[in-house]
């Protein structure tokens, strides 16, 4: 497993914000994805809900991509872990990067347990892809997040809902200064 470069942080930081453009919903993640290059040039971009509501950003990525190109050199940055459980369609998130022969992914988040159980980085790992999470963007996603994590987290562990540097998840929940 690699660490995360500047470029890596500035990608990553791209797909957060492109998950604004989710439309809101407590009953999935907004989430962004961002297929690069080896040279750094953006080849596609999606998001949760881009043009049906079951959506997953990868995915929508990814189909903007379907065969047009050698992926193999390219890097997928994802705001969240993608997914390896989901009810709505048959391919998960982790089996269409696979599928595409991209080989390198980096996310902010992993999958909070509340709605599936997914373990994305592991399958893509075991899949021989490079998995580079940066969890210190982390707090970024769950803020945007906040529909569904606000509604189910309390009582989870950090893993569930990160906080922002410097603070800590109270029992109630919230946010607080770091003790």
């Amino acid at each position: 497993m690699s660490v995360s470069t500047v470029p890596d942080r500035r990608w990553l930081t791209s797909a957060i914000a492109l998950s604004r453009l989710a439309p809101p919903s407590r009953a999935r993640y907004a989430v962004g994805a961002i297929v690069v290059d080896h040279g750094g040039v953006v080849l596609a971009a999606g998001h949760t809900g881009e043009s049906d509501p079951h959506d997953h950003a990868e995915e929508v990525a990814l189909a903007k991509l379907a065969g047009r190109c050698d992926l193999s050199r390219a890097t997928l940055y994802s705001s969240l872990e993608p997914c390896t459980a989901r009810r709505s369609r048959p391919l998960t998130c982790a089996g269409a990067i696979l599928a595409a022969g991209i080989r390198r992914v980096v996310f902010a988040m992993r999958e909070p347990p509340l709605l599936a159980d997914c373990h994305g980085a592991e399958i893509l790992r075991r899949g021989g892809l490079d998995v580079v999470e940066v969890g210190d963007l982390a707090y970024l996603v769950a803020e945007i997040n906040n529909d569904v994590l606000g509604v189910t987290a309390v009582g989870c562990t950090p893993r569930c809902a990160p906080t922002r540097p410097g603070t800590h998840r109270t029992a109630a929940g919230t946010t607080g200064p770091a003790r």
